[in-house]
């Protein structure tokens, strides 16, 4: 079972001096605290600062990444201090069995889950439940705030997330450990990111509500624009396609016109040249005529 360390500001870490990182100092040739909080030292020796950053709790639903695999669980960052645990048996279907050298066909390094926080123990080993109903795919967005500033993103009785998405027209999904999922249209999706971006580092001035409300009306309006143009674009090029406007109908008209008197005329002089040859044949064509029996008859 791993536990966690807690640390405080000059507590020693260590004589490795080159695997000094962040959240720590080094002074005669030692490795020191430099923050309060949780020891880390599986590749280099740091400290993960504990102030402002979320601590899971049972029963919150978090976006997790999956960040490494040790059988049978997916290790999971939470945006927390401490990684989460998530068991092969969540992802199983009833009767499956998944081994550890197929554990990536199912979730892989960087795929993001949408989870329950199962269980927190007193060293601070969390597990995950699976929330299978949510699955966010490659390319959906996903931003990442303090947890802290969510309250103000949902807004006092839903108030503000309510807006985002209506005018928008995104889904949004809040979770409890920060992180924010949305999808939509592109052009939707980056204002509704910059406006959460906004909300949070503006969440303790007045006047926000107005603020981002014009934001978004003003999005709202310049789509109904384009959306206009692009309509009558459109209409112009089908009216185009079937000779709706007069000079372009009458040109198409005319060329039709011209193009049967024109056949009816060639007719008429291929009849006439015709009569005039058979005329000539005939006239002076005993000859001819005879020539092309003595052909035959030979």
């Amino acid at each position: 079972m791993e536990m966690y360390k807690i640390v405080v500001p000059g507590d020693f870490l260590s004589r490795d001096v080159k695997r000094a990182g962040e959240g720590t100092y080094v002074e005669d040739g030692c490795v020191y605290a430099h923050l309060y909080g949780i020891l880390d030292e599986k590749d280099e020796i740091k400290v993960v600062a504990l102030s402002g950053k979320y601590v899971p709790r049972r029963g919150d639903v978090v976006i997790g990444r999956i960040v490494d695999f040790s059988f049978p669980y997916w290790v999971v960052d939470i945006a927390s201090p401490y990684k989460a645990l998530l068991h092969v048996a969540e992802v199983a279907e009833e009767g499956e069995r998944i081994e550890m050298s197929r554990m990536h066909e199912y979730l892989d390094i960087d795929d993001l889950i949408v989870a329950k926080v199962k269980s927190v123990d007193a060293s601070m080993r969390v597990e995950l439940s699976l929330m299978k109903e949510f699955r966010v795919r490659r390319g959906d967005r996903l931003i990442e705030i303090s947890h802290t500033k969510i309250p103000r993103i949902i807004g006092r009785h839903g108030s503000m997330i309510k807006m985002l998405k209506e005018r928008s027209g995104c889904f949004i999904f809040i979770a409890k450990n920060g992180r924010i999922w949305i999808k939509g249209r592109e052009d939707a999706v980056d204002v509704v990111s910059e406006a959460i971006l906004m909300i949070a580092n503006e969440a303790h001035t007045s006047g926000l509500t107005d603020r981002v409300a014009r934001m978004l009306d003003t999005f709202r309006f310049q789509r109904r624009i384009f959306r206009k143009q692009g309509a009558g674009v459109k209409e112009r090029t089908e009216k185009r396609e079937v000779g709706g406007y007069g000079s372009v109908g009458s040109d198409v008209r005319e060329s039709e016109s011209k193009s049967e008197s024109e056949s009816e005329n060639e007719s008429e002089s291929e009849s006439e040249c015709e009569s005039e040859s058979k005329s000539e044949r005939v006239g002076e064509g005993g000859e001819v005529g005879l020539g092309e029996r003595r052909i035959f008859d030979e």
